[in-house]
């Protein structure tokens, strides 16, 4: 698959979970007696990656993440020639969809831009008032999980065609734990987005999503192959990727 069509899809892709997971929280959390609230928030993070995830997963394997990107890469699942144009990718679909939500939200009468547009934040900034080590802490260790589950679903030894069901649903669960304590990142392009919009104290404490989420994701892409004894990608078979798709070695693995 060119390039181009995977930036493509990488750039869908993140839109997609920017707006549908940000725009839940934005728009429907705390909508008056019907609200989703912190579950329905969770749920919508979890949902907008699975069903893109077999939308355009064969494309591009459906990445969305910069800290995944990297993850993949450091467990020799992604060929470091094609980080750049992934994470360029997602970072413009993460502004895109902010910018959608934006539009929309800024649509009913006293919205306040200042108020987050579900940004990433601690301290005052976070919604349960943790502190930055604290959510330094959460983005390091949430954003390590997730990747060991994406590693392990993916794996060729894993049950095949439900690797799209586990990464959904791992990351609704690490949303239940982490929005009190951040809003939650566990992915720089997602946080990059509204803090953009935002501006001020979003942009200032940008730095933690990028930083937190890129250290979880490669400490997972180095302790993954030790734990479950993976051969190094390049050295293995074609195998089926998380997608029910066949891949060969001259495609990104799957997430």
């Amino acid at each position: 698959m060119s390039i181009s069509r995977r930036f493509a899809a990488e750039f869908l892709g993140t839109f997609w979970l920017v707006l549908g997971g940000c725009g839940s929280a934005v728009l429907a959390a705390a909508f008056p007696d019907v609200g989703i609230g912190l579950v329905g928030v969770s749920l919508a993070f979890g949902l907008t990656v699975l069903t893109m995830a077999y939308a355009i997963g064969h494309v591009s394997g459906c990445h969305l993440n910069p800290a995944v990107t990297i993850g993949l890469f450091v467990g020799k699942r992604f060929p470091a020639k094609d980080i750049v144009p992934y994470v360029f990718a997602q970072i413009l679909g993460g502004v895109a969809g902010a910018g959608v939500l934006y539009v929309i939200a800024s649509g009913k009468a006293g919205f306040d831009v200042q108020s987050g547009l579900a940004s990433n934040g601690f301290a005052e900034h976070s919604p349960g008032g943790y502190s930055m080590v604290a959510a330094l802490v959460a983005e390091v260790v949430l954003t390590f999980v997730f990747l060991m589950i994406i590693l392990g679903a993916t794996d060729a030894r894993a049950p095949k065609g439900f690797a799209p069901i586990a990464i959904g649903l791992g990351l609704t669960l690490i949303h239940l734990v982490g929005i009190p304590v951040t809003n939650l990142s566990v992915n720089p392009a997602r946080s990059t987005g509204p803090a953009l919009y935002v501006g001020g104290w979003a942009l200032g404490q940008l730095w933690l999503f990028w930083l937190a989420p890129i250290v979880g994701a490669v400490l997972a892409g180095l302790a993954y192959p030790l734990m479950a004894g993976e051969k190094a990608a390049e050295k293995r078979p074609p195998v089926e990727g998380s997608r029910g798709v066949r891949l060969d070695e001259q495609h990104p693995q799957p997430v």
